[in-house]
C-alpha cells in the first residue's frame, strides 16, 4: 500500500510542475505573421530590423508578398528571396550564399557565416549595399528558360 501511495504522489508532483512551466506573460507558439513578429522584438532590436525591412523592400519588385519562413520573417516571390531576423545583439539578413560570396570584400567590416550577416543594434545599416544583394538574389532565382507546359501523355 505505502508503494501505491508513493507512486501516486509522485505522479501527483509530476503534474503539478508541468503546469507552472507555462507562463501567461511570454507569447507561445511561433508568430503566424510578420506583424506578430515585430510585436514581440524588444524596442532596441525592432527598430534596427525596421530598417532593414525597409532597406530591403526598397529593392524588390512588386508582386513580392512577405512571409513567416523558418520562423523569421521572410520576401517570397516565385520562391523565397531574402530571410532576416532580430536577436539580442544583433539583426541578421540571410540572402544566401551565393549572394554572400559575391560580395565578401564589401562584407569585411561585419560578421558574417555561410549564409547570413549580422549587423550590430544601434548602429546604422548599410542600405545601398543591402539592396545591391536583394537585386543579386533576384536575379540569381529568375529561371534561365520559361517552363514548358505540357499536358500528359505527351
Amino acid at each position: 500500500m505505502d508503494l501505491k501511495r508513493a507512486v501516486v504522489v509522485r505522479f501527483a508532483r509530476m503534474k503539478k510542475r508541468s503546469r507552472k512551466r507555462s507562463s501567461g506573460t511570454k507569447p507561445t507558439g511561433v508568430p503566424k505573421t510578420v506583424e506578430e513578429y515585430f510585436a514581440r522584438v524588444p524596442e532596441p532590436a525592432r527598430g534596427t530590423l525596421e530598417k532593414l525591412r525597409k532597406a530591403i523592400r526598397a529593392a524588390l519588385p512588386e508582386g513580392v508578398t512577405e512571409v513567416i519562413n523558418y520562423r523569421i520573417p521572410a520576401f517570397r516571390g516565385r520562391r523565397v528571396l531574402v530571410w532576416y531576423a532580430a536577436f539580442t545583439e544583433h539583426v541578421s539578413f540571410f540572402p544566401t550564399a551565393a549572394v554572400l560570396e559575391a560580395f565578401q570584400d564589401e562584407l569585411k567590416d561585419y560578421s558574417t557565416s555561410k549564409g547570413t550577416v549580422q549587423f550590430p543594434i544601434g548602429k546604422p545599416i548599410p542600405a545601398p549595399l543591402i539592396k545591391k544583394m536583394v537585386k543579386m538574389r533576384i536575379a540569381i532565382t529568375k529561371p534561365k528558360r520559361p517552363r514548358i507546359k505540357t499536358k500528359w501523355p505527351l
